[in-house]
């Protein structure tokens, strides 16, 4: 039969507050170096920039690409990639690890129940005779809880804490890089798509040719080395047509793994207009390099790196202070189990333990270097990430100024360039020039159209490039289920007390 367990409320209320008073006196100072962010190792502004335009962290990734199927496929990224997915149970293991750490800051109080019967033989017995005793206790109990006075265990908090955060800025990071990926990797196949259709057209052209040449030589109108002429340049578009097409093969495969699952790629009726046309993209203004620590989430990230070193150094600091611990009980113990609850049977235990380094071979000073040094790796780090983001603005910038120049020189190239055509074509026709004329015309025309689609896919991809280094296209923060505490924490950590 159970027996039913009663503590006399006023002591368990003593106890209670004994225990919210060592709460509250814990953890009441850091040792952690109060945090400063390293300056920019960067130019205060870019070498080339447009003051048009909105900035990229202002516009969702729906409203910058406007074409229907890669909006369709991003969404599918975002949710089946497995990169994104790896990267979402990263911030769900640092959530975990960051409980584990925040709980080290409460005591651990549980319910014990002990009963023991020991019997003593008469040898060993003070009486000479053998003796049998038994034992039970019921109580609370709280063991070996460290009161945190000098911050070591706030201070491994604070740095789960900043590592969880960085977990979920590197989630972001991998979704900005994936649609970009998956937009450069759709315009890539848009730009096969109008290759492909450039190249059949051709074929299409050259075989009619062929068919004519055929018969005038059928007839003695024209040589052999015309007809042959005209035979190498449809093999020549028929080789071309064959490795765009394998090209596009494997840019569909690419694509497909990027999104994460099945997705239909085939060209639809009507979309092989010039893809240029049917990808709208908003003009950006890339602002200042410093709008890059707030917009970027891989920056954010080494940010929060930076201070969970910070916070370590506050830990292996406070190492090398006195550890206080403390073990207590509180509640009742009777040699009859049936006395447990009786008048008199309340038992308590106190047990404070301190614990003082003296020698210790130079451990704590070692492992303070050890800290010291992470932390100004992490310094490194911030301060290379930076300097990386800056470079990709930058060539983005570049690209997107030069890249626009090419695609005007080469309208103008493929419009001389077919008036070339045209020409030596006529010449041919009136006997004026010879057939290879014509053959390099129409194979330098050929080429000149294969680049202008080439340079115009470049220059969006450019303006891809620089909606993601500008830190576009990031997804939510952290989700709903996201501790409070440790948004509360995150706001202390940017002052810490010293």
């Amino acid at each position: 039969m159970a027996v039913p367990v009663f503590f006399p409320r006023a002591r368990v209320a003593a106890l209670a507050a004994a225990v919210a008073s060592a709460v509250l006196l814990a953890g009441c100072a850091s040792m952690a170096p109060p945090y400063a962010p390293p300056p920019l190792p960067v130019a205060t502004q870019y070498p080339e920039n447009d003051p048009a335009g909105a900035q990229a962290a202002a516009i969702a990734w729906q409203s910058y690409y406007t074409d229907a199927r890669l909006q369709a496929m991003i969404a599918q990224a975002l949710a089946g990639n497995r990169d994104i997915r790896i990267a979402a149970l990263r911030v769900e293991e640092a959530r975990a690890a960051y409980g584990i750490q925040r709980a080290e800051q409460f005591p651990t109080v549980g319910l014990g129940a002990e009963g023991s019967r020991t019997r003593v033989p008469g040898d060993l017995s003070l009486t000479g005779r053998p003796m049998t005793s038994a034992q039970y206790q019921v109580g609370l109990n709280v063991s070996a809880w460290e009161l945190d006075f000098w911050g070591r265990v706030r201070s491994l908090k604070d740095s789960a804490l900043q590592t969880l955060l960085a977990s979920d800025e590197a989630r972001r990071a991998v979704g900005v890089a994936l649609v970009a990926q998956v937009a450069n990797g759709y315009l890539g196949l848009r730009e096969l798509d109008e290759r492909v259709a450039l190249a059949r057209a051709t074929v299409d052209s050259r075989a009619e040719s062929l068919r004519i040449f055929t018969r005038r030589f059928e007839v003695g109108a024209i040589s052999k080395l015309d007809l042959t002429q005209v035979e190498t340049l449809l093999s020549q578009a028929l080789s071309l047509s064959a490795q765009l097409e394998q090209a596009r093969a494997v840019q569909a495969h690419a694509l497909s793994q990027l999104v994460g699952g099945p997705v239909d790629l085939a060209p639809v009726a009507g979309e092989l207009r010039r893809f240029d046309d049917a990808s709208v993209l908003q003009p950006l203004h890339a602002g200042l390099p410093s709008a890059l620590l707030t917009q970027r989430p891989d920056l954010v990230a080494a940010e929060h790196q930076l201070r969970a070193a910070q916070a370590n150094i506050g830990a292996a600091r406070a190492a090398f202070f006195p550890t206080i611990s403390l073990t207590a009980a509180y509640g009742t113990a009777s040699a009859e189990l049936g006395g447990l609850f009786d008048a008199g049977s309340g038992a308590w235990n106190f047990a404070p333990r301190l614990v003082l380094p003296i020698f210790d071979a130079g451990r704590l000073r070692a492992n303070m270097d050890l800290v010291e040094v992470r932390r100004d790796v992490a310094v490194a780090n911030y301060e290379k990430s930076v300097q990386g983001a800056f470079r990709e603005v930058a060539d983005a910038l570049s690209n997107r100024r030069w890249l626009a120049l090419q695609v005007d020189i080469g309208k103008t190239t493929l419009a001389a360039q077919s008036e070339r055509a045209r020409l030596a074509k006529l010449r041919y026709d009136n006997g004026a020039a010879p057939y290879l004329e014509v053959l390099d015309a129409q194979r330098d025309l050929l080429t000149v159209e294969q680049q202008l689609v080439q340079t115009r896919r470049a220059l969006l991809s450019s303006q891809v490039s620089l909606y993601a280094a500008l830190g576009g296209g990031a997804p939510a923060s952290a989700p709903a289920n996201t501790a409070a505490t440790a948004a509360t924490s995150t706001n202390s950590l940017r002052s810490p007390t010293p």
